[in-house]
Parts: C-alpha cells; structure tokens; sequence
C-alpha cells in the first residue's frame, strides 16, 4: 500500500547533478531572453546619444520636442517654439532623435545633383 513512499525515498530523483543542470538551465534562460536584449538597447541608446549633433531635432522623455543649438560633454542645449526659447538638457534626457541634419544635407545635396544635369 505504501510502497510509493518507500520508492521515493530509496530513488530521489534528480539529484544535486540535476538540480545543478537545472538551475544552470534557467540562468542561461534568463540571460538570453532578458539580461542580453537589456544590454543591447542600452548600448543603442548611447550609441544614440553619441551621435547627437547640432541642428538635430530631437525629443526629450519629457516630451519636449526641438532643435539642438549646442552640445558639451554631458549637456546640450535645446530651442524651442519659434520664441526660440533656449533649455539645457543633459544628453540622458534624451528619447529620440527624430530628424538628423546630416540625413537632410544629404538628401538635399541628392536633390541638387539630380536637378543640376536637367537644367543643361
């Protein structure tokens, strides 16, 4: 009637072997879905904020949406509205940046060498 009992106690299952496979098991789990993902947008997030340059617009966390006019090592300074009212943020504060000068002066110089042969 009991001999359920006696087995589990004479054969305890997996073992410390086991327990030790397992638990490996869920840390390699929980680095590859969540610590490794974490890192990575981090890294993207500085390499963001790295890329900062003067006439981005950018938004902030806060919501604050304008055009950079100056950048030091940790801060940078941002107009809004057309009163061209001047804030300084730290880079941190940044969210995203939503349209990069660099990308416009190229589509801009783009625009005028197709143009430029059609004139001759």
């Amino acid at each position: 009637m009991f001999n359920f009992l006696l087995d589990a106690t004479q054969n305890p299952g997996m073992g410390l072997g086991g327990f030790a496979l397992t638990l490996v098991a869920f840390g390699l789990v929980f680095y590859f879905l969540i610590l490794r993902p974490q890192k990575k947008r981090d890294q993207e997030a500085t390499d963001m904020r790295n890329s900062l340059a003067v006439g981005d617009e950018v938004t902030t966390i806060g919501g604050i949406i304008g055009k950079v006019i100056s950048i030091k090592e940790e801060t940078f300074v941002l107009e809004t509205t057309k009163d061209k009212t001047k804030i300084r943020f730290l880079k941190g504060a940044v969210r995203s940046i939503d349209v990069k000068i660099a990308d416009v002066v190229a589509q801009t110089a783009e625009k005028t060498e197709t143009e430029a042969p059609e004139q001759k």
